[in-house]
């Protein structure tokens, strides 16, 4: 009897793990998410290119969203002005290019609001924000980086 009782735990146990590798079934884990916070434009072109270059960097293999608010609204308006600052990608060549990859643009309502704009005035491609979009826009763990 205790042979037996042995034999249909070792049984048991083998079936939970085979159960469990079944389940997995090999699923690639959802795709991670960037979520990059611009608060800046024109009054401090490192701190935007920077971020636009690692939302470029990042949209090659992630999901990535990037909120711009307070004055980095002024940065997606269809009146920008182009920002260059030393190695880095101009700002409309950036958001050319997260727009080529895919990546989610929202600009704040209440900071467009704030310096008089509405969404009319944004550029091409860039959305108003809304909190769904937050939650919405990756299926794997989310990454917050904040310029």
């Amino acid at each position: 009897m205790k042979k037996l009782s042995v034999f249909l735990s070792i049984l048991l146990l083998i079936g939970l793990v085979c159960f469990g590798v079944a389940c997995q079934g090999g699923a690639e884990a959802p795709r991670d998410g960037v979520f990059l916070h611009i608060s800046h434009g024109a009054d401090d072109p490192h701190r935007l290119l920077m971020a636009l270059n690692m939302a470029s960097i990042m949209a090659e293999d992630k999901d990535v969203l990037v909120y711009f608010d307070i004055k980095g609204v002024e940065a997606v308006l269809r009146d920008a002005e182009e920002i260059t600052f030393a190695h880095f990608p101009s700002s409309k060549a950036s958001l050319k290019s997260l727009m080529d990859k895919n990546a989610v643009l929202m600009a704040c309502p209440g900071c467009l609001k704030a310096a008089g704009k509405s969404k009319d005035d944004l550029a091409e491609g860039i959305r108003v924000a809304d909190k769904k979009a937050f939650f919405s826009f990756t299926k794997g763990r989310i990454v917050t980086l904040d310029y």
